[in-house]
């Protein structure tokens, strides 16, 4: 235990990130952010952990951000006191995570994250066989844990007691002259988390930055690192890309850098076929819009419209085999959802959202009888109606059924009426029909009646 003990003491330093560090403090003249910016939780978080003896910071990504002049989503807290300690001060908290260890910290409706300065990397340090990091709860000094951080500008400290922002790394005139640096050596520290990556190009999107040339000389030929990223924190990561409000930007740097591939598996395919990156775009830029207008977002809604010209193809190759259409479309929807399943772990409740939006899509064709005043009763009728607007409003289908759709929702009871198509043709039943014998699949016929 001692000889590990000297070793971490005195190889910790040759471990960490290779930047040069430089402690600056810079006043409120300098940045702007007077306390009143910010939260009041994050406020009274500080105010509470320094009352009780220990430093506390409002940190990283916020701080960036209210520099720049954009209104923080969330605020994450640092300190010197170890999550036992931050635990013992706020009633309202818990302590989650296992390869990275933070408390959260609730006021009201608002969640902070409050993590705990972190020391640099040495060589006991938990590492896969690529260098991503395993395990990190090795607390250390905010000099450490500053050094630590991905992106300068993501290493700022800000005080709200005193207004002052604590600079390691230049990160302030970074910001101010729109270029992103790394902290450290690019290479290895893509190695230790891939997804910084991914990062530096949703950073450079939303802030107009420029990366470094030794930020991104290295992302094309490293892209394969995302492999061992699980998918479930790929899956958070490309939503918070997505919705960004910058999201068409993103997409065409994600393209440019040679990431898609390892993202979205079939964004490449989409982006390459006239239609389909007409129909992406413009759903894109429909979401950057509902982003800056502060108005809700459907995680569900965005995948269906990146996947759908996937599912179209598939169905229309299940159809043109002879399988029956619907029975053909959940085949269809199935195998892409199954296909993006390896990559990102889409969740339960949004993989639904997705196949209800496709589902309803077969379903607008029908305009007589009872079935449009069924359909607009589907709790999924909003979004599937917007999906179908979005596909008219690409060249995939013709306007005329969107618009139709538009003017029945929007009509009362006689102009619904007055808008029904006359039903023409014979009508078709569906019997379904199971064989006895185990094994065997169910078979579908469709049987026209007179």
């Amino acid at each position: 235990m001692i000889r590990k003990l000297f070793s971490r003491v005195f190889k910790r330093g040759s471990a960490a990130p290779a930047a040069t560090s430089s402690l600056a403090t810079i006043a409120v003249a300098q940045h702007g952010i007077h306390r009143e910016h910010v939260s009041s939780a994050a406020r009274r978080t500080c105010e509470a952990l320094q009352k009780a003896g220990h430093k506390a910071y409002v940190v990283g990504g916020a701080v960036r951000d209210l520099i720049a002049g954009i209104v923080p989503k969330d605020y994450d807290i640092a300190t010197d006191a170890t999550p036992d300690q931050v635990r013992a001060v706020f009633r309202r908290s818990r302590i989650i995570g296992r390869r990275f260890q933070i408390v959260h910290v609730m006021f009201g409706a608002e969640t902070l994250e409050v993590s705990t300065f972190r020391a640099a990397h040495d060589v006991d340090t938990v590492k896969d066989e690529h260098g991503r990091v395993l395990r990190d709860n090795v607390w250390g000094n905010m000099a450490e844990d500053a050094a630590r951080r991905d992106f300068t500008v993501n290493a700022l400290y800000y005080d709200p007691a005193t207004e002052i922002v604590h600079d390691y790394h230049h990160g302030v005139a970074d910001l101010q002259q729109k270029t992103l640096r790394m902290i450290g050596e690019p290479r290895t520290r893509y190695r230790e988390d891939p997804v910084r990556m991914l990062r530096a190009v949703r950073l450079a999107a939303k802030l107009g930055l420029t990366l470094d040339p030794a930020v991104s000389a290295p992302i094309r030929e490293m892209a394969e690192l995302m492999e061992n990223v699980p998918a479930a924190r790929l899956f958070d990561e490309m939503l918070k890309l997505l919705f960004s409000g910058h999201a068409v930007n993103a997409v065409h740097r994600l393209r440019e850098a040679g990431l898609h591939h390892g993202l979205l598996p079939l964004l490449d395919v989409i982006l390459e076929q006239p239609l389909g990156e007409k129909f992406v775009l413009l759903a894109l830029e429909s979401t950057d819009e509902r982003v800056r207008a502060g108005k809700t977002l459907s995680p569900g809604y965005l995948f269906a419209t990146l996947l759908w010209h996937e599912v179209l193809a598939n169905w229309e190759a299940r159809k043109a085999r002879g399988e029956i259409s619907m029975p053909a479309l959940y085949e269809a929807m199935d195998e892409v959802l199954d296909i993006q399943a390896e990559k990102l772990a889409i969740t339960r409740r949004v993989a639904g959202d997705i196949k209800d939006i496709w589902a309803l899509q077969p379903r607008f064709e029908k305009r007589a009888g009872k079935t449009p005043y069924r359909l607009i009763e589907q709790p999924r009728f909003r979004a599937g109606y917007d999906f179908l607007a979005l596909r008219a409003e690409s060249g995939e289908i013709e306007t005329e059924v969107a618009d139709w759709w538009r003017d029945f929702q929007n009509a009362d009871g006689p102009g619904r009426e007055a808008l029904l198509i006359p039903d023409s043709g014979p009508k078709k039943r569906r019997r379904r029909v199971r064989s006895k014998k185990p094994g065997e699949t169910v078979q579908i016929a469709e049987i026209t009646a007179d």
